[in-house]
């Protein structure tokens, strides 16, 4: 008890002795999961990759929007920013919706909200209508990452986070994979409207399979008779933890300026930069894709044994080494290798998101904290694509927008930053959720029997001292008497 009281005071966490040994192989891990864990990781995947199919709608479709709204890609941009900008309301408010009443009907709840979002963005009239329906796809989005990531990572057994983070956060490779192929079937045929249309349907079918998956178990253990403790919680989290929480967040703003700033403009680099025609700038972008879905798997699994912090900064290194090919070769197929290593190591590091956050993430606050960190560092991130387009309008290139150059130096620079942030930070790989959970309630407990303790003893003490000066009177007077 003594122990663990010194502990309680300096904020620290016993690790937990494990004995790595040899990496497991990725079938027999895929294998050993039960029907409920494979069918709510399905589901969790799903949401973020439809999700993320709805927002990188916009990055093809920008140049053709810009035309109808009669404005500069630039001026278009603006609408990826106000989503990025209202990411982390969203992740604020059904993150605490989640903490309190469960993961499965507040992620529900948002599925259907950003589907009809997205619907509506087809019949957007003028711009002023269109950025406001895409501030508040923002809103759906920021609250989907962090509800449909703690509900899966629940869900796993913890030597799997490895692997399945890394599929899980190529949801959002998956989502712009789609994209990249909607734009090449429908944009020329149908326009940038149908896009929107066709694409906010798919989502109807994540909401059937999320009315049949369990509850985090996690989440019922952490609210069995403890629904009244929940404000004195977030004090004690806030105040223990804000150090954490400040880091993370400028974690992942390097992270999102790393991803949005070498994926939100890419396409309009390649059209209008480049001159390709839209079935050479499909064809760039799904071998780009592919190479993000292999890293994001391959990396996300190799964390399980290499960690999570070497693992990220390994790809952060490779990733800088590739940005010349990615955007100065001449020749298209020379590009699209750089693009695809690129995006490889860049998403490689993106795939030990989800696990990273939710094993540093406080246990009454899982639902809360992955996606707010996540999504403020969006905020922070939030204007790359527009930054991008402005100077690359700025500093041209014969006669034409130098998107390649921007993008390169500020995806260096972001890299670098992110290299700096992953080694001073920690990690905590073998984070068993279950046990996490009963040490955190007990260490809240034990805190609070100590806090009463200190007070009761203190209380006794000056009882005592105000008694003492009475006893000594008495005994003066008794004496006096004699």
């Amino acid at each position: 008890m003594e122990a663990k009281e010194i502990n309680i005071e300096k904020n620290e966490r016993i690790p937990l002795v494990v004995n790595q040994g040899n990496p497991k192989n990725p079938w027999k891990i895929i294998k050993s999961l039960n029907n409920t864990q494979r069918i709510t990781f399905i589901t969790a995947f799903l949401g973020w990759t439809l999700d993320a199919f709805d927002f990188f709608i916009v990055s093809f479709a920008l140049p053709y929007i810009a035309v109808d709204f009669n404005m500069k890609p630039s001026e278009i941009a603006s609408s990826i920013t106000a989503t990025l900008m209202f990411r982390p309301v969203g992740a604020l408010i059904f993150g605490q919706l989640a903490d309190r009443y469960g993961r499965r009907y507040p992620l529900m709840a948002n599925i259907l909200l950003y589907s009809i979002v997205e619907f509506a963005s087809g019949f957007a009239p003028n711009f002023r209508v269109f950025i406001i329906l895409r501030a508040i796809f923002g809103i759906a989005m920021g609250g989907e990452w962090g509800l449909g990531a703690a509900l899966a990572m629940e869900a796993l057994p913890a030597e799997a986070r490895g692997l399945f983070s890394g599929i899980l956060q190529q949801g959002y490779s998956t989502g712009y994979l789609i994209a990249a192929i909607f734009y090449y079937m429908i944009i020329g045929n149908l326009g940038w409207r149908a896009m929107f249309w066709i694409g906010s349907f798919p989502a109807i079918i994540v909401v059937i399979l999320c009315y049949f998956i369990p509850e985090s178990r996690s989440w019922e253990n952490q609210h069995v008779s403890k629904e009244k403790k929940w404000n004195v919680k977030v004090k004690f989290a806030l105040k223990h933890y804000w150090i954490r929480i400040i880091h993370t967040v400028l974690l992942m703003s390097c992270f999102n300026f790393m991803s949005h700033g070498t994926q939100d403009l890419y396409p309009t680099f390649l059209k209008d930069e480049l001159n390709f025609s839209p079935g050479e700038v499909t064809i760039t972008i799904v071998i780009a894709i592919i190479g993000a879905i292999f890293g994001g798997t391959i990396f996300g699994f190799l964390s399980q044994s290499w960690g999570r912090r070497f693992t990220i900064v390994i790809c952060a290194f490779f990733g800088i080494c590739f940005l010349p090919l990615y955007v100065f070769p001449l020749n298209r197929w020379l590009l699209t290798f750089g693009a695809f290593m690129v995006y490889f190591f860049i998403q490689g590091a993106w795939g030990i998101i989800p696990a990273h956050l939710n094993e540093i993430s406080p246990p009454e606050f899982r639902g809360t904290f992955p996606g707010l960190t996540y999504q403020l560092g969006n905020l922070v991130a939030a204007s790359s694509a527009q930054i991008e387009a402005i100077l690359g309008e700025k500093f041209t290139k014969n006669g034409k927008p130098n998107y390649g150059l921007v993008q390169a130096v500020f995806a260096a620079c972001v890299m670098v930053l992110l290299i700096f942030l992953v080694a001073t930070g920690k990690e905590d790989k073998e984070a068993d959720f279950e046990i996490a959970q009963e040490d955190k309630e007990a260490d809240f407990e034990i805190a609070q029997v100590g806090s009463n303790s200190i007070n009761n003893e203190n209380n006794n003490n000056e009882s005592n001292n105000n008694k003492q000066p009475q006893n000594s009177n008495e005994t003066i007077e008794i004496a006096s008497k004699e």
